[in-house]
């Protein structure tokens, strides 16, 4: 996970601190608990039947797709690499309780988040990774948690049935690309071959090599293999998108 309200966050920056007493959800007596009305983006994220169908569109799309790229691939020789927050794991329950308390991100409050382990699956991610492996593929988590919390991050995901092969997390560099490079060439840890990457899934167009918000200027080219090799998830609440000048 990154971030909080979508006013708040700078993607890529997400700094974990020792554990702290996790956000509780509001009671009546919190002032202001119901005084404000609820954002668009975490309410269309929590509440929508389009959100969950997205969900479970892309990941659908993926898993055909991925079938056909297998086909002539053998067993454990190839892997999709696919983020964590907002695309296999909600945490929009972390949002609700910020907002019903008035309160903002902070990295005390997401640490104690992280390691209470109760972010719930999003639509699709379980069958996606559970297809991955029956095709013969190996699933790789990486993300932006901080790397003093990859153990609950581990823990959280096998607690709601989502089976993957590693989990990298950041050590200090939000860059993701050294350590997608890393899966290729078989450095990534976790006793794994070098891997053929066949897909990335993730919300975040830095989720994908080489990728930043500068693409939507570069033209049709930066966006050729979505749908294909590279599958992008809905997510309103925060991202990289933060930092675009209005337009």
């Amino acid at each position: 996970m990154r971030h909080g309200l979508s006013l708040l966050f700078s993607a890529g920056i997400l700094a974990c601190a020792p554990s702290a007493t996790v956000v509780p959800s509001p009671t009546p007596a919190d002032p202001g608990a119901a005084a404000a009305p609820w954002p668009r983006d975490l309410l269309w994220a929590r509440t929508s039947a389009e959100h969950h169908a997205l969900f479970v569109q892309s990941f659908r799309a993926a898993g055909e797709r991925l079938a056909e790229l297998a086909r002539e691939r053998r067993r454990g020789t190839w892997a999709v690499i696919v983020d964590a927050d907002e695309t296999l794991v909600d945490n929009s329950e972390y949002q609700r309780r910020l907002h019903l308390r008035g309160a903002s991100f902070d990295s005390l409050s997401w640490d104690a988040w992280v390691r209470e382990r109760s972010a719930t699956a999003l639509p699709g991610a379980v069958d996606y990774a559970t297809a991955v492996r029956e095709l013969g593929g190996r699933v790789v988590v990486v993300t932006n948690r901080e790397d003093d919390v990859c153990d609950p991050t581990r823990s959280n995901l096998q607690r709601i049935g989502l089976i993957v092969d590693l989990v990298l997390c950041r050590r200090g560099v939000s860059d993701k690309n050294p350590r997608f490079e890393s899966v290729r060439a078989g450095t990534a840890g976790g006793g794994l071959p070098p891997l053929e990457v066949l897909q990335w899934v993730g919300d975040n167009i830095q989720d994908f090599p080489g990728l930043a918000q500068r693409a939507r200027e570069e033209g049709a080219a930066a966006f050729a293999l979505f749908g294909d090799r590279y599958f992008i998830l809905p997510n309103p609440m925060y991202g990289s998108f933060e930092r675009n000048p209005p337009r």
